[in-house]
């Protein structure tokens, strides 16, 4: 298997429970008490205005032992909604929603960032309300949306002009300047898993000639430009970034791994000078090579999630922090099904087992039901 790509795990060293898990460590302006975070996870709660309500805030509540809940992708313009019951962040109703979660995961001694997240061509204008769709060119995914009517064939995306990008970059801003005063601890800037950041920076999905397309540096500008400024905005120090290189989804394709090494290398080197808050990186192995010469270049923190075809386990999170491979990681589905997931791995408790079938949906189930160890009022 080469470096970048998708497969089989190097294996980790299994050691004692929740060595270092338990430690503190800093992310830039964010203080974290334990190095388990909660990855982002789409769960299509927020109904048809996109608006976290009552029940957005007791789920992420109930998760505040974490070191860090990073909060699903949220929307930061209409047009780059992708999902029915997708969160935003464009409304006053939004800003405020949001408030009811920062104050709920706050009163419960968490911390919370928001993911902000243009889903470019993934999605559909019955979904978005708007009379088109964006990407980086005129290529449309195959495969269908899930629309509130069912499934759709993905249409072909407007290609976003050069007049136009300065706007996108505007609206990642706008939405973290409302992110943090709602009381949000700071945002992730989602450039991965094939939404609209990655698709910019991938050559299967950017076919551009102009000043956003072809060269590596080119294809990693526009990842660059958002990032920086909304770093200018709210500060470095509560803003990550989340990659996921040769990951190969949604037909953001990256296949060459020259290719791979020299975009990623690019991007982390542009935003090194930041001083962000940390470098989240989804890869199959999180300590090969590949993802810890990213780490070098980036020189902050960095958090890896490699649980996207596989769960993460308890054993696994120990050893790259015990190996010194990462500085927190985030979890996605042991988190989910599991609300005092710390506690369990800490007493070397069972788990509750992940319900797939409740993970999208509307209400409380497989959403804020899943039991505690020890059963709250």
């Amino acid at each position: 298997m080469n470096s970048t790509g998708a497969g089989i795990r190097t294996a980790v060293r299994l050691l004692p429970p929740l060595v270092d898990i338990t430690s503190p460590v800093a992310l830039g302006d964010l203080a974290l008490p334990n190095r388990l975070v909660m990855a982002p996870l789409t769960r299509t709660r927020a109904g048809a205005a996109g608006v976290p309500g009552a029940l957005v805030a007791e789920h992420y509540a109930q998760r505040a032992s974490v070191g860090l809940i990073v909060a699903e992708g949220t929307y930061p313009s209409h047009e780059s909604r992708s999902y029915p019951g997708q969160p935003g962040l464009v409304t006053d109703e939004q800003q405020e929603g949001w408030r009811g979660v920062a104050e709920a995961v706050h009163a419960a001694g968490g911390r919370i960032v928001v993911q902000l997240m243009n889903g470019g061509r993934v999605s559909h204008t019955d979904i978005t309300g708007t009379d088109r769709i964006v990407g980086p060119s005129a290529v449309a995914i195959a495969g269908e949306a899930h629309t509130a009517d069912g499934k759709k064939p993905y249409p072909v995306p407007h290609a976003l002009t050069e007049a136009e990008i300065p706007g996108v970059v505007a609206e990642f801003v706008a939405a973290a300047r409302r992110a943090v005063d709602a009381g949000l601890d700071g945002v992730e800037i989602h450039s991965a898993n094939g939404y609209l950041l990655h698709q910019f920076l991938a050559p299967g999905a950017n076919h551009r000639t102009d000043s956003y397309g072809g060269s590596p540096q080119n294809r990693a500008r526009l990842a660059v430009e958002v990032t920086t400024a909304v770093a200018a905005e709210i500060g470095a120090g509560r803003v990550g970034i989340r990659i996921s290189p040769a990951h190969n989804i949604q037909d953001a394709l990256e296949t060459d791994p020259a290719d791979v090494e020299a975009t990623y290398a690019h991007l982390v080197e542009a935003l090194a000078p930041l001083g962000l808050a940390y470098l989240s990186v989804l890869h199959a192995d999180p300590a090969g090579e590949f993802v810890q010469g990213l780490r070098k270049r980036f020189g902050g923190p960095l958090m890896v999630n490699s649980g996207f075809a596989q769960v993460t386990t308890r054993e696994e999170v120990a050893g790259y922090l015990a190996d010194g491979a990462a500085d927190v990681v985030a979890v996605g589905r042991a988190v989910m099904a599991n609300p005092d997931l710390l506690e369990r791995w800490t007493g070397g408790h069972p788990e509750n087992e992940l319900d797939p079938t409740t993970s999208y949906g509307q209400g409380a189930a497989g959403y804020t039901d899943y039991p505690f160890l020890t059963p709250r009022a």
